[in-house]
């Protein structure tokens, strides 16, 4: 979630920054040529500022949703003029922006999942269940599609499956019957209205522990209004295709859902699929990458303590090391 990966000031450091820094390092050390790195959530900058200094022939190629972060992240990253690009793009259609650059393949690629820091403090996005706002939870503004849309408009079964699904939440079924009852009288707008009901929605028991009640629901509305776990599933393997022999690449996860999909990819391309049967290992079956991390590793007591939006993190990279066949 690009939390904490943002514009200079107190609470809004990028994320487990010197253990990305150690991981993609070693990929961007080529000689020839320069380097390319792609942070395809670039949020606010925070990271590929981080990587443009510490690898001064660096170029880099940043994708970002949100207009307004890029025209943040613009400002940031002005200083190293032409060896910043950035384009408006979800991370999926990095295929297509490389090839629109001239780009064959990238050294380097991080993806910092999820809502970013000023998704969720500028309460007019809608993101936030604890401010009022328009209940709108679009990354991008130029999309159509917003939470209150949903909310309004969907047939309860499918509010239930998103709620279910995407916000593991055990009382969706309750949560969708209320939010079909309440919307005929008068359509959701305000994300105060839905939190609340929500509250209401749920046993007393279950209010008291755990949180506001109201964090899965607003998580499950905004996976589907920005298509986030279809939209990962074609961008991981995308960006592992662009990745040649040495590159390397990391990705944040925030909830189990994005990690799950992360760890089965990574899983998929550092397994041995010779088939059983057979007595030696064939060369064409052997793993196209290595991983980089022991499972998914977390952030530091002392990050979490001094940032605690990484108290969710979890970190999987892995580096190619056999080009497909």
């Amino acid at each position: 979630m690009n939390v904490g990966d943002h514009a200079s000031g107190p609470g809004h450091v990028p994320v487990m920054l010197d253990r990305v820094l150690e991981l993609l390092g070693p990929a961007l050390q080529v000689t020839g040529r320069a380097p390319i790195y792609l942070d395809g959530t670039l949020g606010m900058g925070g990271h590929a500022e981080a990587m443009l200094d510490a690898h001064p022939g660096l170029r880099l190629v940043g994708l970002d949703r949100d207009t307004v972060a890029l025209e943040r992240a613009g400002r940031r990253l002005a200083r190293f003029g032409d060896r910043v690009t950035l384009e408006h793009a979800v991370y999926h259609e990095l295929p297509s922006v490389l090839d629109r650059l001239g780009v064959p393949a990238v050294d380097a690629v991080l993806f910092d999942l999820g809502v970013s820091s000023p998704q969720l403090d500028e309460a007019d996005r809608g993101f936030a269940y604890a401010q009022d706002a328009p209940l709108d939870m679009r990354m991008d503004r130029t999309q159509t599609l917003t939470a209150a849309e949903v909310v309004n408009g969907y047939p309860p079964a499918e509010i239930a499956r998103i709620l279910r699904e995407y916000g593991e939440e055990r009382f969706a079924q309750r949560i969708a019957a209320a939010i079909v009852r309440e919307r005929v009288d008068e359509p959701f707008t305000s994300t105060r209205r839905l939190a609340d009901l929500v509250r209401s929605s749920i046993p007393a028991a279950t209010r008291r522990t755990g949180g506001n009640p109201a964090k899965r629901t607003f998580q499950a509305l905004r996976i589907e209004v920005n298509g986030e776990l279809d939209s990962w599933r074609r961008a991981l393997p995308a960006a592992l295709a662009a990745l040649p022999v040495g590159g390397r690449i990391a990705v944040l996860s925030y909830h189990s859902l994005e990690d799950r999909i992360t760890k089965l990819a990574l899983a998929a391309q550092t397994a041995d699929t010779t088939p059983p049967d057979l007595p030696v290992p064939l060369p064409e079956h052997q793993p196209r990458f290595r991983l980089l991390t022991r499972g998914a590793e977390l952030a530091s007591d002392e990050e979490t303590t001094t940032n605690p939006r990484a108290g969710s993190v979890r970190m999987r990279a892995a580096e190619r090391v056999r080009e497909a066949t």
